[in-house]
């Protein structure tokens, strides 16, 4: 069974109506990641998934979701991406928002997945995003800004394969 068909019928296991809230999402999340926390990078995870924003995912969502990060061109894997990281969906990419993504991820992976990784692993790995993100220096990395960089630092293609491995 393959990674998208796990997911397809965990999720029909899951919620016969069809429709998944922020908590099956969790409950599904913490099987697959049963070492780590999964819960607060799920409810990142939900609400990117949730695109109007009412409180449910349907799974037609959820598949057209799952399309585009297993199939989807480079540039439409970047798209959902961004609007995952960019947490208010205020159009920006902020430190705070990218850490707090990070720390999700590190939390979710467990301690004994990365035994060695310390408390400030997070911090750093944002801190040189953002480097080499944030052209103009203003704070904010753009959706532009963040396409532009992904497409053309190979060490960040490879490290958003670490966020395609969490999906």
């Amino acid at each position: 069974m393959n990674k998208a068909s796990q997911h397809e019928w965990l999720l029909q296991s899951e919620c016969p109506s069809g429709v998944v809230n922020e908590d099956t999402f969790k409950d599904i999340y913490s099987q697959f990641f049963p070492q780590g926390d999964a819960s607060t990078y799920a409810h990142f995870l939900f609400n990117a998934f949730d695109t109007d924003h009412n409180g449910a995912v349907s799974f037609e969502d959820f598949v057209m979701g799952l399309s585009i990060l297993l199939r989807g061109t480079v540039q439409e894997k970047l798209n959902w991406a961004f609007n995952l990281y960019d947490i208010n969906k205020d159009g920006y990419i902020t430190k705070e928002e990218m850490l707090d993504i990070m720390k999700a991820i590190y939390d979710m992976m467990g301690k004994w997945t990365y035994p060695i990784l310390k408390e400030e692993t997070p911090r750093q790995h944002v801190e040189i995003f953002f480097q080499k993100m944030d052209k103009n220096k203003d704070g904010v990395v753009t959706i532009d800004e963040f396409i532009d960089c992904c497409q053309n630092d190979e060490n960040i293609m490879r490290s958003m394969q670490l966020f395609e491995n969490v999906i």
